[in-house]
């Protein structure tokens, strides 16, 4: 387990994960672009699926200030595809079954739920600058308005 605290300044961790296309998708890929970076718990839940479903409508104010917005959970490319199909979503989501990228960017933690205490994703969304710097972080994210909390911040940082 990494405990590793990225900060606002710091270069984001590079990353080569596979999307619900089988595509390789790495941070070098959005040089140039803004990238917003969401790790979420788990595919079909309702934090994560209203999530999703927030920033898929925003999508087309998110390409208008020339910024991709990227899933990341360790659900499988499968579910992925299925969540995708039944949520009508169109964002990508990429797979870290191995929650390698997850350590790397520090949302990889241990957590508790009714007294159990298990390892997971904790919600985090970076935002990530042209120059592959971290812009912003969101810490513990409450899902309901928070697409709207990043977009807004977007707006008046560029």
């Amino acid at each position: 387990m990494n405990e590793l605290q990225l900060k606002k300044g710091d270069k984001a961790p590079d990353f080569e994960l596979v999307n619900q296309n089988n595509e390789n998708i790495t941070l070098i890929s959005f040089s140039g672009k803004w990238l917003v970076l969401y790790f979420y718990p788990k595919d079909n839940t309702p934090g994560c699926t209203t999530e999703a479903i927030d920033f898929t409508s925003l999508k087309k104010e998110f390409n208008s200030l020339e910024t991709k917005i990227i899933g990341v959970s360790k659900d499988s490319v499968k579910s992925h595809i299925n969540f995708i199909a039944k949520k009508s979503l169109r964002i990508d989501l990429l797979s870290d079954p191995e929650h390698q990228t997850m350590e790397q960017y520090g949302v990889w933690k241990l957590k508790k739920n009714y007294g159990r205490e298990y390892m997971g994703v904790v919600r985090t969304t970076f935002l990530i600058n042209p120059e592959g710097k971290i812009e912003e972080i969101w810490n513990s994210v409450r899902a309901k308005e928070h697409a709207s909390k990043v977009l807004e911040y977007l707006k008046n940082v560029i």
